[in-house]
């Protein structure tokens, strides 16, 4: 049965405002004109997996070319976004590069505060930014990052929904630690619906916790990288530490592409660089220099020696080998 203009406008004004509400229907709004030929819609909005509309202007680019291609644009802008520490020692590598893409956002929205929202357990397990490293590392002033804590996750939740709707803001941070239940597809939900409204991205931030399904289009886990040593005019200062370096994996992006990059911070530029290789040692070289090989030498044959005669066990005060068939077996660790 052909379906009338009316219905068909209804059904996809309901597609979009469920795409809108759960950002997972890759479809397209807009029904196509009978006759017009496939490389003349070119003007159809297609709904991409997160984002109800794919722009330029929709994601936070890193700077990294091989990171944003393999994010579908880079970190969307008006979403929700997961930073995941596998370990609780990886909170600092956490917070710190969750403060690098502040510091990126903050080029474009000057003078707009950030509130930091997390449970006591959170603060109190992996503390809170210093506020002079917050001007000299990033670039942003220690009036310009607020903390709200909440004694508990409901509250904390309750806090960064209502934050995560205000264009009074810049960004909002939510910290938790572990996989709690309230912390599930619903309250990621409307995490993501009210950043997708304001237009604000909301940095979801979770240490020592599952990989657990949550709305958010974008997973990446971080950790600390070794630094590299620090640069100056002679070369690199052996002994030093450099720039801070992050270990990012994405797991889980718009396009499911993996891949594993090595960033570097600079906090002067405000700007990642991506290091392509190692630049810690990680076995300290000879002093003497690389080892000679050893010099090929002539193989020698021996000639078989025939065993003596039977030799008596008490000969030697001790058993044959007949008397021990056990040492033939594996022996017992432990």
């Amino acid at each position: 049965m052909a379906m009338s203009a009316v219905a068909r406008d209804t059904v996809f004004a309901l597609r979009r405002q469920i795409a809108k509400i759960e950002g997972t229907l890759p479809e397209r709004l807009q029904a196509p004109a009978l006759g017009v030929p496939a490389n003349a819609r070119s003007d159809m909005t297609l709904v991409r997996r997160g984002l109800a509309v794919a722009s330029a202007d929709a994601f936070l680019h890193t700077g990294i070319d091989r990171l944003d291609t393999a994010l579908g644009g880079g970190v969307p802008r008006a979403a929700l976004s997961e930073i995941h520490g596998l370990e609780t020692r990886d909170a600092g590598a956490v917070a710190g590069f969750a403060l690098s893409l502040v510091s990126l956002i903050l080029k474009q929205k000057r003078g707009l505060p950030i509130l930091w929202v997390g449970t006591a357990e959170i603060f109190h397990e992996a503390g809170l930014p210093y506020a002079r490293g917050l001007s000299a590392l990033f670039g942003i002033e220690p009036e310009q990052l607020l903390f709200s804590e909440a004694s508990k996750l409901l509250d904390a939740l309750w806090i960064a929904e209502e934050a995560a709707r205000m264009t009074a803001f810049a960004a909002v941070i939510l910290e938790i630690r572990g996989s709690p239940q309230r912390l599930d597809l619903t309250a990621t939900r409307r995490l993501h619906a009210r950043a997708q409204n304001a237009g604000r991205p909301v940095l979801l931030l979770r240490h020592a916790g599952e990989a657990d399904p949550t709305a958010a289009p974008v997973r990446l886990i971080v950790s600390a990288a070794p630094s590299a040593s620090r640069e100056t005019v002679a070369g690199p200062l052996a002994g030093s530490i450099g720039r801070p370096a992050f270990t990012v994996d994405i797991g889980k992006s718009r396009t499911a592409l993996p891949g594993q990059f090595t960033l570097e911070w600079n906090p002067n530029e405000h700007a990642f660089a991506e290091r392509t290789e190692n630049s810690v040692a990680v076995v300290p070289a000879s002093a003497r220099g690389a080892d000679p090989a050893p010099a090929s030498g002539a193989v020698l044959a021996f000639p078989a020696v025939a065993a003596p005669a039977a030799i008596s066990p008490t000969a030697c005060g001790q058993p044959s080998r007949q008397q021990h068939p056990a040492h033939r077996g594996p022996r017992r660790a432990g």
